[in-house]
C-alpha cells in the first residue's frame, strides 16, 4: 500500500498545561524530516509530505482551544503538517476519537494520546506495519516482554490487568495490549470501523478491537517505545469500574449481527480453492 497521507488524530480534554510541550514535540519531530530518529528510529523523512494534525477538543472548560488557535502551526503554509482543531461537546474520549477519524480522509489515520505518551517517531513504525494490515495496533509490551507500563502505580497495573483477564476472554482475543493509546488505520478500516463504534467510555479500544477481528482485518500488532505522563485526570472508583464492566459486557452484543467482510470472504475462498 502506498501511502502519500497522514492523519494524526489527538483527542483533547482540558489538556492546557500538557498540549502544548506535546504539540512541540510533534511539530518539532516533523518539521527535522530526517531519514533516522533517536535509537535508530525512523526519521520523520519516511513519512509522507501530505500529514494534518487534528486535535480534537472534548468540550474543554480550560483554555485548550485557544492554546491551539494560537499555535503558528494553524497559518496555512506554516511547517511540515497542517494543524486543525475540531470542537465538540464533551462526550468523553471514545466519542473525541470517532469523531476525528471519521472526518479524516487521509490514506491512513492516527490516534494518539494528547500528551505524546508514544514519541512521535514511532510513527513511521506503525506506518510500516500498515503496508500490509489495515489495523496497526501499538503495544507497550516488548518482544522480549518487557512491559513499557512498570512505571504506573502499582494500583493501576492491578486493574489493568484484571481488566486485560476479562477482555481477552469475552471481546479482544489474543491481543495483550488493548489500552495503548496509538493505533493506525487504513482510510477503509477508518471509515467503516468508526462508523459502526458506539462505546464513548474508555473502552472503545476493546470495542474496535473487537470489530476489526469480526469484519475480518489484517491486524499488525507493533511494539512501541512509551513513557507514564503523569497528570492523567483517570481515577479509579466504583462508577468508573461499573462503568468499564457494563461496556465490556455489552461489546458482543452490540455488534451481534456485524458480518464479516464480503472481498475478505471472497478471498480466503480463492485461497482455499487454488
Amino acid at each position: 500500500m502506498a501511502i502519500e497521507s497522514l492523519t494524526v488524530v489527538l483527542p483533547a480534554y482540558n489538556e492546557e498545561a500538557r498540549l502544548g510541550p506535546a504539540l512541540d514535540e510533534l511539530f518539532g519531530y516533523l518539521r527535522r524530516r530526517g531519514e533516522r530518529g533517536r535509537e535508530e528510529l525512523s526519521g520523520s523523512g519516511m513519512l509522507p509530505a501530505d500529514i494534518r494534525v487534528l486535535v480534537v477538543d472534548d468540550g474543554s472548560t480550560d483554555a485548550t482551544a485557544q492554546l491551539v488557535r494560537a499555535r503558528p502551526e494553524m497559518t496555512p503554509g506554516e511547517g511540515v503538517a497542517r494543524l486543525e482543531l475540531m470542537s465538540l461537546p464533551h462526550g468523553g474520549k471514545g466519542a473525541a476519537v470517532r469523531a476525528g477519524m471519521l472526518a479524516s480522509d487521509a490514506d491512513v489515520t492516527v490516534f494518539a494520546d494528547s500528551d505524546m505518551a508514544t514519541p512521535p517517531d514511532e510513527l513511521p513504525r506503525l506506518l510500516d506495519a500498515l503496508g500490509d494490515a489495515q489495523v496497526a495496533l501499538g503495544s507497550r509490551i516488548q518482544p522480549d516482554g518487557r512491559d513499557m507500563r512498570g512505571s504506573q502505580p502499582p494500583l493501576r497495573r492491578w486493574l489493568g490487568a484484571a481488566f486485560h483477564f476479562f477482555a481477552s476472554a469475552w471481546v479482544t482475543g489474543d491481543v495483550k495490549d488493548t489500552q495503548c493509546g496509538f493505533k493506525g488505520f487504513t482510510r477503509e478500516a477508518a471509515q467503516d470501523l468508526f462508523a459502526r463504534q458506539q462505546i464513548t467510555s474508555i473502552v472503545f479500544d476493546t470495542e474496535l478491537i473487537y470489530l476489526a477481528r469480526r469484519r475480518g482485518y489484517r491486524i499488525a500488532v507493533v511494539p512501541i517505545h512509551w513513557y507514564d505522563r503523569r497528570g492523567s485526570r483517570m481515577r479509579a472508583r466504583p462508577g468508573l469500574a461499573l462503568r468499564v464492566g457494563w461496556d465490556l459486557f455489552r461489546i458482543p452484543l452490540l455488534h451481534r449481527r456485524v458480518a464479516r467482510l464480503a472481498r475478505l470472504e471472497d478471498k480466503a475462498h480463492e485461497g482455499t480453492s487454488g
